[in-house]
Parts: C-alpha cells; sequence; structure tokens
C-alpha cells in the first residue's frame, strides 16, 4: 500500500517557470583594455631587471684591463692604494 500526496506541487515546477529573458542586443562592443603609462614603464622596469640579473657576474674585460694595470710597476702608488682602501671600506660599510 502507498500513501501519496494530495495537492502538493511538483519540486520541479518551480525551475521550469521561465522570467522575461532578454536577448543580447546586435550592438556587442568589443573587450579593450587600457594599460597606464605606470604600468607599462613598470614592465620596462622588470624587464631590466631581469636582464641584468641574467648578465654574468664576471665582466672578463675588465678583469683583464686590472691585471695589466697591477703588472706595471708604476701604476700601484699611494693614492690608487688610497682609493681602493676607500672603496673596500665603503663597499663593507666600515
Amino acid at each position: 500500500m502507498t500513501i501519496e500526496r494530495i495537492n502538493v506541487p511538483d519540486p520541479v515546477s518551480k525551475y521550469k517557470k521561465t522570467e522575461n529573458i532578454s536577448k543580447p542586443s546586435k550592438d556587442l562592443k568589443k573587450d579593450s583594455v587600457d594599460i597606464s603609462e605606470e604600468a607599462k614603464l613598470k614592465a620596462k622596469l622588470e624587464e631590466a631587471v631581469n636582464l641584468a640579473k641574467s648578465a654574468p657576474v664576471v665582466r672578463k674585460d675588465r678583469i683583464e684591463e686590472v691585471k695589466k694595470k697591477l703588472e706595471d710597476p708604476s701604476y700601484i702608488n699611494d693614492k690608487v692604494i688610497e682609493v681602493v682602501a676607500d672603496q673596500i671600506m665603503k663597499y663593507f660599510e666600515i
């Protein structure tokens, strides 16, 4: 024996109803993106930083130049030693 409910609405009936649905107009505008000048500048800066990071740390041409200067006995004098010492102290924040 089965008991059926009387006057119970169909649970799916509320989903069958459709409201006024508007159709998209034929004058659809295309999407567009505006990039600010600040964002463009930041992108260029980021590109420059990445390029600098990928560059070799050791500049062989500069090393060869310094080696040649150090081989010359007249190059090393008190002025050169003082400048180099100052730069080393500045680098190590002494």
